[in-house]
């Protein structure tokens, strides 16, 4: 689907029912292309729309590169913050004169804030670059609203883990859910570092070409501060990281201890249960001349052989504090 946003004052209009870019469109959105919708783009503006597998290229020199007075941005992205799981998606920013280009396959919710909000902007949107950094400071005002949810969920965890009070079973479950919950956390931190360090990537190599192309001292300083505001953001991140670290490394100590007991209490049983069984095995042998088979307490005499014999473990056992 291609978009096209048009230039009004302070505003950008979103044109409807029409792909043919004017005089006064600044901002084209290739959102999930077709071949034709790429061939089409790439006839009026005489540049080459990068693939969808060409986006993936992890490759420096594939992500940011410039070709024909056009220079070419690919950010790996983390969006969908608000739902339980989040998505990653890579964009490509073109600059191709005082237009922008953005093809994805991702819908961050960025996109539409920025489209929505532009009007309020006082840094205004009358170029391509401006849009870019304009999309550039949601999408890190978006993230940053991520890792504060992230926190949060971090520290929310902390005394669940440590602050088990349940039984036993109830606990082995529970550990169970925190290693899951925790892992997860986890995953998102690390994508969302990966995410941090691709716009990083992005604005350093934006910042060179906005010097190349004379971009005026404005906007400039807009990149250093958001430059500067991710990387605050990746401290963060780090930061984040090495907390979940040590509560996922928590949490599988707390289960280890927590088996450890349970083999230790099923080998101290049966220690507990090695006399009773011996009296019982002496008992139960079958020959014919043994003193206590006529006895008329024998049987009582055993049976209170075999409860002394394993309370006497138990006793010591808990002596020791092994139970």
């Amino acid at each position: 689907m291609i978009s096209l946003y048009d230039t009004a004052g302070t505003c950008l209009i979103k044109r409807e029912g029409d792909t043919t870019a004017g005089p006064n469109t600044i901002w084209i959105d290739l959102l999930n292309p077709t071949e034709e919708e790429e061939a089409e783009v790439e006839k009026a503006l005489n540049l080459e729309v990068p693939t969808r597998a060409e986006m993936r290229e992890i490759e420096v020199s594939n992500r940011f590169y410039s070709e024909n007075g056009a220079h070419f941005l690919t950010a790996f992205v983390i969006h969908s913050s608000e739902k339980e799981t989040v998505t990653t998606s890579n964009i490509t920013f073109i600059l191709a004169g005082n237009r922008l280009i953005t093809v994805r396959y991702g819908e961050p919710k960025a996109f539409a804030l920025f489209a929505d909000r532009v009007c309020r902007n006082a840094e205004g949107c009358m170029t391509g670059s401006q849009v870019l950094v304009g999309l550039l400071e949601m999408i890190i005002q978006r993230m940053a609203d991520l890792i504060e949810r992230l926190q949060d969920e971090v520290e929310r965890l902390a005394p669940q883990i440590f602050g088990q009070r349940s039984a036993q079973q109830a606990q082995g479950r529970r550990l169970e859910v925190m290693l899951r919950t925790v892992g997860k956390q986890g995953d998102i931190i690390s994508r969302s570092l990966e995410a941090a360090t691709s716009l990083h990537r992005t604005l350093v190599f934006l910042a060179d070409a906005a010097r190349e192309r004379n971009e005026d001292a404005k906007l400039m300083a807009r990149i250093d501060s958001a430059d500067r505001d991710i990387n605050s953001l990746s401290e963060q991140l780090r930061f984040v990281a090495a907390r979940t670290s040590f509560l996922l490394e928590a949490t599988l100590g707390m289960i280890s201890t927590e088996q450890n007991q349970i083999i230790k209490l099923f080998s101290v049983m049966a220690v507990m249960m090695m006399p009773p069984t011996l009296v019982a095995s002496v008992y139960g042998m079958n020959f014919k001349y043994m003193p206590e088979l006529d006895f008329p307490f024998g049987y009582p005499m055993a049976l209170a052989l075999m409860f002394l014999s394993g309370l006497l473990p138990y006793l010591y056992f808990r002596r020791k504090g092994w139970l």
